[in-house]
């Protein structure tokens, strides 16, 4: 359009014949005004945004206002260290490296993203030591929800077995209250691998686990056929067993009132090349004197005492007061001058039972003077536990 104008003014200005031409001609004040309007219209067009080639061409950037600062976010501790991490570990690296990268972080969640990430690399897969280094870290952790999500991918066979793995396993497991029969799973498949057989630790963890569930004693008899079961199994399995893992057992039979098979085990004891300790004497003691059988308990308690073992305060006051009912009075004040020169204290009960048999018994002022001796020997009676005594025995001397 510019172009034509400029055309038309040309041939306007230069032509003769234009201006020549037949027709009304123009007066030199209409000849201005038209050239006045045809240069205002040239400059509009070529002042015009839409029509200027020059506002055709792109525009350069303008430069950004210093004043104006640009925000980005910042990485977050933990990131940085991941990913210092993922470059320290070179293309190739190695479960082993892997393992010790995973042990270097301090917080459990950063390492179980290493293990993540690891894990998707091409040409690498976790292997039983991974597997067992990253339980470990999160159940230290107590990332117990991650612990058991990678418990569940051993079992469908993410890694090949390993026998701390699977004892690893098995500890978690026996830990968390809902994972108590997932704790078996592993054992049973333990048993039928060919090179991950159980050892002591594993079946120590196990019986272990079954002896905290024996708080009732209708309870007990549904977990002794477990107990049962897994000696059997163990002893096919031929792992020898220790003290530890033979006082479990005879502690779980003295539980149940199974004396019998407790006094076995017991005797099997030399056979696995083990010597009995005060744990193994107490169990057998108390559950005797529990069953009623208080001058067997009480064999067992001297036999134990003869070869400087010393009962726990449990055991010595089960034996009291076994022996106060029995009317074995000598012996059960004997007994409590033992339990007194082991640094030991009998409870409220203890003392009352052996001092009434006595008042009931019509041995009142032996009672009395015994009353005054423990006073003397037992640092840890209270004001308090003398007065009611005594006011106890003043009541059964008035009836």
């Amino acid at each position: 359009m510019v172009v034509t104008v400029r055309r038309l003014l040309t041939l306007t200005v230069r032509t003769p014949s234009l201006l020549s031409h037949p027709g009304p001609s123009l007066s030199s004040s209409q000849s201005n005004s038209l050239f006045t309007n045809l240069s205002l219209y040239h400059r509009h067009l070529s002042s015009s945004p839409t029509q200027n080639p020059k506002t055709l061409a792109p525009q350069p950037p303008s430069p950004p206002d210093p004043q104006i600062q640009i925000q980005t976010r910042t990485r977050t501790p933990l990131e940085k260290q991941f990913e210092t991490w993922v470059q320290n570990l070179k293309p190739g690296f190695s479960p082993v490296q892997v393992s010790d990268a995973l042990w270097a972080q301090s917080d459990p969640d950063l390492a179980f993203d290493i293990f993540r990430w690891t894990a998707q690399q091409r040409g690498y897969k976790h292997n039983h030591l991974t597997y067992l280094t990253m339980i470990k870290i999160l159940v230290d952790g107590r990332r117990y929800g991650h612990a058991e999500t990678l418990v569940e991918e051993v079992m469908a066979g993410a890694c090949e077995v390993s026998v701390p793995l699977y004892n690893s396993m098995i500890r978690f497991c026996c830990g968390r209250k809902f994972l108590f029969n997932r704790a078996f799973d592993v054992y049973k498949k333990m048993l039928k691998s060919e090179d991950c057989k159980p050892t002591l630790e594993t079946y120590t963890l196990l019986f272990n686990s079954l002896l905290g569930r024996f708080n009732k004693l209708n309870v007990c008899y549904v977990y002794l056929r477990a107990v049962r079961s897994l000696t059997k199994q163990m002893k096919a399995s031929g792992v020898i067993p220790d003290t530890f893992v033979l006082n479990m057992i005879i502690k779980a039979y003295s539980k149940c009132h199974e004396l019998d098979e407790a006094i076995r085990v017991f005797r099997e004891m030399g056979l696995y090349r083990c010597e009995p300790n005060a744990y193994t004497y107490g169990y057998i003691a108390k559950g005797l004197c529990e069953k009623g059988r208080v001058g067997q308990g009480f064999g067992f308690y001297k036999e134990m005492r003869g070869k400087g073992l010393v009962p726990s305060g449990g055991t010595f006051m089960i034996i009291i007061c076994s022996l106060a009912m029995e009317g074995r009075f000598e012996d059960a004040t004997e007994s409590v001058f033992d339990m007194l020169g082991c640094s030991m204290s009998p409870d409220f009960l203890t003392y009352k039972t052996l001092l009434e048999g006595l008042c009931r018994d019509g041995k009142g002022d032996e009672a009395l003077k015994l009353l005054e001796e423990f006073r003397k020997k037992d640092g840890l009676m209270g004001a308090k536990t003398y007065k009611n005594l005594l006011n106890e025995l003043h009541f059964i001397a008035r009836d």
